[in-house]
């Protein structure tokens, strides 16, 4: 079996699907992978083909960009549509040279889905966030100012479908493009118990749980309570750290803070409290008994996975769906402001009140049931044997 697989420029996108690629390739599957120079070494290492989309006038690798996909749907459009037709000669090239049995794209990669769709190309999902359809969209919570910004700008959003037309792309409406049905193929990374409103989606959707990377080295356990803070590699929110340190220097439990890059002016810490640029984060998970996290999807789940209760403190509205469904099974406690009184309070609740540690435990089971990689392997192989 020959997939194509194609990926946004995002470590919290690409990581997920590395299992998968490792599994399909030692069981003897060719995997040609369509991303960045900057994830070519850990693909290679998962056994796929890297094919490099660098060079092509690339917008959505450019931060300020993406940073503004998530605020400007017809921005997001324009950005979608340049970025597809830039890379059109490429990929058209190298999938007629591959000819796939499958495309497999990460469900906002959306160039992916499009080259199916104009090479008549059996098209495979790969979520890495929760799947949204008209039901579990609700948790995206989008206001009516929303809804008619997005009205006000379908003139412009109209007129880069045209663009994709022009060019052999058989799409009838934006819609076609971001929204998988019930008849999509389609891989989540999480299990039916924290998906939203599982039950409305058909078996196409296959819930494989998280990717969870192995520990590489055992981080020590110095007290009775560990507490990990991490808020991803964007959030730089200087306040929210000098509050957890000060409020949390004057507790007997263990800190440990994952600051990304910017880790200076954090001199002379109280005893407890250790601040790194980055840890191993899987290492320190199954040590911790509350996390403090932005809701990355991977990071909640892997948090989930270790059975460790959240403190939910989310960035956008994707993370802001992540926290209200750990919420809304009773694993975690949104935090409601970052004075040192309300992280006090909000981590206090979450280590000494039972029900977050027992409902923390339910969704880990939940992960540990399901099938994994092995399973995306089996149904990718079953969706391939049926097309041919």
């Amino acid at each position: 079996m020959k997939i194509a697989w194609f990926c946004i420029p995002a470590h919290g996108h690409t990581n997920p699907t590395l299992g998968v690629v490792r599994e399909l390739t030692a069981a003897g599957h060719q995997v040609f992978y369509f991303s960045f120079e900057a994830f070519r070494e850990k693909i290679e290492q998962a056994g796929a083909e890297f094919i490099g989309c660098d060079g092509y006038d690339f917008d959505m690798e450019d931060k300020e960009n993406a940073d503004r996909v998530g605020k400007d749907k017809a921005f997001a459009t324009e950005l979608l549509v340049s970025s597809t037709l830039a890379l059109d000669e490429m990929t058209t090239e190298k999938i007629e040279a591959i000819r796939p049995d499958l495309i497999v794209s990460d469900s906002v990669a959306f160039w992916g889905k499009l080259v199916a769709m104009k090479h008549r190309i059996p098209y495979v999902s790969s979520t890495t966030t929760f799947a949204f359809n008209r039901y579990s969209a609700k948790y995206m919570r989008e206001t009516p100012r929303d809804i008619a910004k997005m009205l006000f700008t379908m003139p412009r959003i109209n007129r880069q479908i045209r663009r994709l037309r022009e060019k052999g792309y058989p799409v009838r409406g934006l819609l076609e493009i971001v929204q998988n049905d019930n008849e999509t193929n389609t891989i989540v990374y999480t299990s039916k118990l924290f998906q939203p409103c599982s039950d409305t989606f058909s078996d196409c959707y296959r819930f494989i749980g998280p990717s969870i990377r192995p520990i590489t080295a055992p981080y020590p356990k110095t007290a009775e309570k560990t507490v990990y803070i991490s808020m991803g590699t964007v959030n730089q929110n200087r306040e929210f750290y000098r509050n957890c340190i000060r409020v949390l220097g004057e507790t007997d439990w263990q800190v440990i803070i994952s600051m990304g890059t910017n880790t200076e002016h954090f001199d002379h810490l109280p005893a407890n409290i250790q601040v790194h640029e980055s840890v191993d984060q899987m290492a320190v998970l199954s040590i911790s008994d509350a996390f403090i996290t932005h809701c990355g999807m991977n990071s909640a789940s892997e948090g989930l996975y270790f059975r460790v209760p959240l403190v939910l403190f989310p960035q956008t509205p994707e993370q802001g769906a992540v926290a209200a469904r750990t919420e809304e099974l009773g694993a975690g406690i949104r935090l409601r402001s970052i004075s040192e009184a309300d992280v006090l309070d909000a981590l206090k609740q979450v280590l000494y009140e039972p029900k977050y540690k027992e409902n923390a435990v339910r969704i880990s089971d939940s992960f540990h049931a399901c099938g994994g990689a092995a399973e995306a392997r089996a149904f990718l192989e079953g969706l391939a044997s049926a097309v041919s």
